[in-house]
Formats: structure tokens, sequence, C-alpha cells
């Protein structure tokens, strides 16, 4: 918020936080006791303000994308060790140089989607990534290619990660809690896709699935990038055989092989009429 919007009598916070740091320097200016309590960290990280961090993490993020007009979102989830196939000789296994070729049609997808966003003056399906490596580095790569911007949502790790170098920086966000994140992926998602990953994208996937499958969340396009990987690692059918989803579960998704099929998928689709909730 800028000084001109502020638009209230009142002295405000921007102004105190200034007068604050020109006191006299006293054993009582000196005390933690005496900070601004919104400029004092250590009292913001205790155990007890946990709900007021919570709440900020969920506010930042929503109050800058409202402010840049960012109406709604292209998400792209999937792996961070999957290679540029440039590089796809330095990836871990053998396994992961296979998967090399979805980093390139991840960033085609993004390309040609943000050129579609420049077009509604990039309010409108603008990618949105994690803002990390591998597919997420793709996504923001291409929307940058396009001449566009795009969303990293990054994510405070044990080890170092910062965000990759083609995320926008003034839309570059991190976070702390994975929920109010992964919050975020969704709030203005207009579709999901989901490329081959670990754990992290599993998470992702799967929590969005529960959201449309229990009306939680409206539905809307729902694509997995290469049918051969997601049925190698889950037994869709199994879980349908064993009544653990409903047949209709199934229909929540497609599979597609390259940016055209999943643009093609998004275009085509049209929201179902909502049939009884099954419990």
């Amino acid at each position: 918020m800028t000084d001109e919007s502020r638009n209230q009598p009142l002295r405000d916070s921007t102004e105190d936080v200034r007068s604050a740091e020109r006191v006299p320097d006293t054993p009582q200016s000196r005390s933690p006791a005496y900070r601004l309590a919104f400029t004092d960290t250590d009292f913001l990280q205790r155990e007890e303000l946990r709900p007021v961090r919570l709440q900020l993490e969920l506010l930042k993020p929503q109050l800058i994308l409202d402010e840049k007009g960012i109406d709604s979102t292209i998400v792209l989830f999937g792996g961070a060790r999957i290679p540029d196939p440039e590089h796809k000789a330095r990836a871990r296994t053998p396994a992961l140089a296979e998967l090399s070729h979805f980093y390139e049609e991840a960033r085609r997808f993004a390309y040609l989607m943000t050129r579609r966003s420049i077009d509604s003056y990039g309010r409108e399906d603008v990618i949105c990534t994690g803002g990390g490596p591998g597919v997420m580095e793709a996504g923001n790569r291409g929307a940058m290619d396009a001449g566009g911007h795009s969303v990293g949502l990054n994510i405070v790790l044990p080890f170092e990660q910062a965000p990759n170098a083609y995320v926008t920086p003034d839309l570059s966000f991190n976070f702390h809690y994975f929920a109010i994140r992964k919050m975020h992926f969704l709030m203005r998602a207009k579709a999901v896709c989901v490329f081959p990953g670990g754990f992290g994208t599993l998470d992702e996937m799967f929590e969005a699935l529960t959201l449309i499958q229990t009306r939680r969340m409206s539905r809307i396009p729902f694509v997995l990038f290469g049918r051969a990987f997601w049925e190698k690692i889950i037994n869709w059918q199994a879980l349908e055989d064993s009544g653990t989803i409903s047949p209709e579960d199934l229909e929540l998704f497609q599979f597609v092989e390259t940016a055209e099929e999943a643009i093609a998928a998004i275009d085509a689709w049209v929201k179902p009429p909502l049939g009884p909730l099954v419990r």
C-alpha cells in the first residue's frame, strides 16, 4: 500500500517505525519490551504467535497479487529433479534423464499459455509454479521466453534453495507453512497441470484432487503429463476396484503427453453438472 492510497486521518505505522528509530539510546529504549510489536521479530516468532504468522503468510501474497491485478493462474506442479534436456547427462539417475523431455514440455506449455495471457494484459492465466528448479524452472522460463510474467511460490527448506532465475521478481514469494503455500496455489487456479515428480508433487496433486472430489473446490481442468509415468507409480484402477474411490473420481483428471495436448484439453473442457456426492 502506498502513502497515496492511505485515506484515514490517523498517524500510520510507517511513520511510527521511523520515529522509533530516532529515539534516544537509553536502557529503556534498548529493551526488547520497548520495540513496536509488529517490528519485533523475536516477538513475532514466539510459539503463541503462530496464528498471526499463518495469517500474515496468507495475506502478504494475496494483497500483492491483488495489487498486481493477477486474476487467474495456470498452476504447474512437477519434480524439482527433472533436468533441462541440455543437461540431462547430469541427472541423478538414468530414469530422471529419460524424464527430461517433460522439462521442455513444461517450458513450451508455459510459453504458449503466457502468449495468451499477454492478450489479456497479463491478468488472466498467469503461470504459477513452486518457484524452484526442474519443472518449476521450466514453467517460469517459458513465461519469460514469451515476454510475460509468472508467479513463484517458494518455501524455506533445510537445504539451500533459492528461487529459480525466471520467476518475475515482484511475484516471487517465500513461505514457511506448506499448507498456506498450497492454498495460494489453488486460490486463483483456472487449471492444474501435473508433471512427473516426487513426494512434493504427489502431495500437491492429491490435495487438489481431494478438494475437488469433496467439493471443497470447484472442478477445473486437471491434466497429468505422462500417462506411462503416472500409471506406473499409481494403480488408479486398483483404487476404483477396491471401492476406496468411485468410478467418477477417475474422471476428475485426464492424461496428456505434450503441451499442445494439454492446451487442447483445457480449451475443450466443459464443467460437468454436479451429480450426487458419493460418501
